[in-house]
């Protein structure tokens, strides 16, 4: 299995990762990597923080989490975006992706 050349930063209670989120997809689904960062297609328009709040909610059913452990840390008003995830290491975040990894 190739490790992707993925952003995750260890940070005070979990981690950080880089995105690259594409509002108005189809469906809501990770695409792959690109750049170092997880590439995810959101459904939501890029309107009043809606693909924001579609992108937390995405990510907290990717990785098992509760959508109040992650936040946006920059990047709100960008595609690309940091996201911080309580309570969870970077070993841990690969494992959860291990099923988009070639």
């Amino acid at each position: 299995m190739n490790e992707p050349n993925l952003a995750i930063k260890e940070c005070d209670g979990g981690s950080q990762i880089a995105i690259q989120a594409l509002p108005r997809s189809s469906r809501n689904e990770v695409v792959g990597f690109q750049d170092g960062r997880l590439k995810i297609k959101l459904t939501s328009p890029p309107v009043d923080g809606s693909a924001n709040r579609m992108c937390v909610k995405f990510l907290a059913k990717l990785f098992d989490v509760k959508s109040s452990s992650i936040s946006i840390v920059s990047g709100e008003t960008s595609r690309k975006k940091i996201v911080q995830i309580e309570n969870l290491k970077p070993p841990q975040i690969l494992s959860r992706l291990a099923p988009y990894l070639d």
